[in-house]
């Protein structure tokens, strides 16, 4: 085994010398708040660091439940780690994100997850099977929201499909029943789960087989067709917010 010196690596905040006690930490009643200081420091704000991939190999091991941790966690936070599909390191931590895959989708299968864990966890299996685009944009789902543009008019739309109902709207959209706009709202229409293709047959059909009705019925607007309030025109969301590029 490659001894690692953390003192040489670096993360978010300077040295990554700290990570290894933060390792030692986890598995004990400070575990919420140690996943949020190596979260914050391994992968902030989506940015990764050499302690960050030196750090695959003990998060394999959570994930696979040979050393202590939450597993969900060690999935999800190593998935966003090797999700650039054109970082070299990929090819070194080969055999890791092999091991992560097969327990990430060990994970997505276990039953009562709730729907935002789910969407993390099939987040982070896209991310090891190298489909870096939707592994990065799908926690959309969880935020029951997505921005665009028109592909006619380029106006900024906002494609909302939540609690407060579905939508397209122009311009800023905040969610919540104290905050409603007053923006132009145009139609969004679900695509019939038999008509979905591709991508999004796939992860609708993830949803489908593990029970998880509220995230299929959100995949169903995402990949669905929207229509702009401000010149009428319609347009496919899923191609819209691939052309955005999140």
């Amino acid at each position: 085994m490659t001894t690692i010196d953390w003192h040489e690596l670096t993360h978010a905040y300077g040295s990554a010398e700290d990570i290894p006690g933060l390792f030692q930490r986890l598995g004990g009643p400070e575990d919420d708040e140690v996943w949020q200081e190596l979260w914050s420091s391994l992968c902030h704000q989506g940015s990764v660091y050499d302690a960050s991939w030196a750090a695959i190999p003990r998060l394999t091991d959570i994930a696979r439940g040979t050393a202590p941790g939450d597993r969900h966690q060690a999935v999800v936070l190593a998935g966003s780690i090797v999700v650039d599909t054109d970082d070299p390191r990929r090819e070194e931590y080969a055999s890791e994100i092999a091991e992560l895959l097969g327990a990430a989708r060990a994970s997505v299968a276990e039953p009562g997850l709730s729907a935002d864990l789910f969407v993390y966890l099939l987040a982070a299996v896209l991310s090891f099977e190298g489909e870096e685009f939707w592994a990065e944009t799908l926690e959309g789902v969880n935020g029951e929201e997505y921005e665009v543009e028109c592909p006619e008019c380029e106006a900024g739309l906002f494609v909302a499909f939540g609690q407060f109902g579905t939508f397209v709207s122009v311009g800023d959209y905040v969610t919540g029943p104290a905050k409603e706009s007053t923006a132009p709202r145009g139609e969004l229409t679900p695509a019939a789960p038999g008509e979905l293709t591709g991508i999004g047959a796939r992860l609708h059909g993830e949803a489908v087989a593990h029970g998880q009705e509220a995230v299929a019925r959100a995949l169903t607007h995402v990949f669905g067709r929207g229509r702009c309030p401000a010149c009428a025109t319609e347009f496919e969301v899923a191609r819209q917010i691939e052309e955005l590029g999140y």
